[in-house]
């Protein structure tokens, strides 16, 4: 959840996250209220925001440790209000005064597809090795499957091949596990503000990794072109102010088709984002959980795995839901060029792998 205060409050006219983000950063001083765009006689603010999930929380508990007591108040208000909405949920009939929830995303347009699929008798079939230990990348039939998906809908120059796909129970799992084996405890990634709150979660609650926001402005200034857009010239200097800090920035996390904003990078500000990753030794994350919604024509939609030079080390994430109807069903996938990060992965991805999924004949 996100919000944009009034431009004659002082306040900077981007939206700094969610509400916890926001309590996140405000432990840092001057550098973490940066806008885009200023009065003349107003103060240079930066523009960039460093991540303390610790500084809101103490241990409360005897029986938790500190972790455990951040891990149990780290929720955000879109969370508030989901908890709130599932205590008094609408229903026309039954509870017309309850609350309908507008902050979560879910397609419920194909749900007389996926009904009528799921309740066919060829759902029924299951076979020995999906009561059995899978490979801790997924079973191999649904690599093949989703490499074939992929290498189609992403419209890779080569495809891609099963070895280098993980398959895990959402993007959160994957998120994690990135966290955890690219980064040092208290090391970070840069991201573009704002953007879906729960990725603050996903990279701290195991990682201990924070996120620099590189804030965006509502206002078209400089060489931008459109509101809201992100440059090399922000990461630049998100990357140096996170550095001057102290904190070590170890990756970028990119969100394609970007939520809240709606935005669709082109395959020339995705290379120069790459670029600037390569430059700086960053990784790259690309999360593209809406990348088969419907575009205008003019806009279009590029994976980063359609471009054809990808020597950044990167990690396209995605999974097919909400956008394909099925929200609680949901893969996280992480291709990748046979890399070093496949083996650490292998003493996590237990934690969080798929191991029920349909038979082979189902997909």
């Amino acid at each position: 959840m996100f919000t944009l205060p009034q431009k004659d409050s002082g306040t900077p006219t981007t939206s700094l996250g969610s509400v916890s983000q926001q309590g996140l950063h405000g432990n840092h001083g001057d550098g973490l209220e940066g806008e885009c765009s200023r009065k003349p006689d107003q103060k240079p603010l930066k523009l960039y925001g460093v991540g303390d999930p610790t500084a809101m929380f103490s241990s409360d508990s005897p029986y938790l440790s500190s972790r455990g007591s951040v891990i149990k108040w780290f929720w955000d208000s879109a969370e508030e209000g989901y908890r709130t909405y599932h205590m008094d949920e609408y229903d026309e009939d039954k509870n017309p005064s309850g609350i309908i929830n507008l902050g979560t995303s879910e397609n419920k347009l194909c749900f007389d597809l996926l009904s009528r699929r799921l309740s066919q008798s060829d759902m029924l079939r299951l076979e020995p090795s999906l009561l059995q230990y899978p490979d801790w990348r997924g079973h191999l039939f649904l690599r093949e499957e989703v490499a074939r998906f992929l290498s189609f809908y992403c419209r890779s120059p080569a495809p891609l091949k099963p070895e280098n796909v993980v398959v895990l129970n959402g993007c959160a799992s994957l998120f994690s596990a990135l966290a955890t084996v690219l980064c040092e405890a208290g090391e970070a990634f840069l991201i573009p503000a704002p953007y879906y709150g729960a990725i603050t979660q996903h990279v701290y609650l195991y990682g201990n990794v924070r996120l620099v926001c590189v804030y965006l402005d509502s206002e078209v200034t400089g060489l931008e072109t459109r509101p809201f857009q992100l440059t090399v010239e922000k990461l630049e200097m998100a990357l140096e102010g996170a550095n001057s800090e102290g904190v070590k920035v170890k990756g970028l996390i990119l969100i394609n088709p970007q939520n809240p904003l709606g935005d669709v990078y082109s395959p020339g500000e995705l290379q120069e984002y790459l670029e600037f990753a390569k430059r700086h030794e960053l990784h790259v994350m690309v999360d593209e959980v809406y990348m088969l919604s419907v575009f205008e024509e003019s806009v279009g939609y590029h994976s980063v795995l359609s471009l054809e030079r990808l020597d950044q080390p990167s990690v396209p994430a995605g999974k097919p839901c909400p956008a394909q109807g099925c929200s609680h069903l949901c893969l996280g996938r992480a291709p990748g060029p046979g890399d070093p990060l496949l083996e650490p992965w292998g003493r996590l991805l237990h934690l969080g792998r798929l191991e029920e999924v349909p038979a082979r004949g189902h997909l």
